[in-house]
């Protein structure tokens, strides 16, 4: 079966969403910090912690993880920081 939706592979990294972890105190380095990204096709990108096992047992009813998916988590703080960054419609 087709999705409605997929990741576009040619995509590109338009701009960051939000302040850097380092910003934010939530990452002493440069190479294993969260992030929050726009694409140029208007979808986001989110890099964090694979917590999927740790999630999968407790998810609320009708949530699923696909097979190709993950759950991933990132500090609140980088989320909210990027609030003046998304656009409400």
């Amino acid at each position: 079966m087709e999705r409605l939706w997929d990741v576009d592979p040619t995509a590109g990294f338009k701009r960051r969403l939000g302040k850097t972890a380092a910003e934010l105190d939530k990452s002493r380095v440069d190479d294993d910090c969260p992030e929050i990204w726009e694409l140029d096709n208007g979808d986001i990108a989110v890099v964090g912690r694979d917590a999927t096992a740790r999630f999968a047992d407790r998810l609320p009813s009708g949530v699923r993880i696909g097979a190709d998916e993950r759950l991933v988590v990132i500090p609140g703080v980088m989320l909210r920081s990027a609030k003046p960054d998304i656009a409400d419609a």
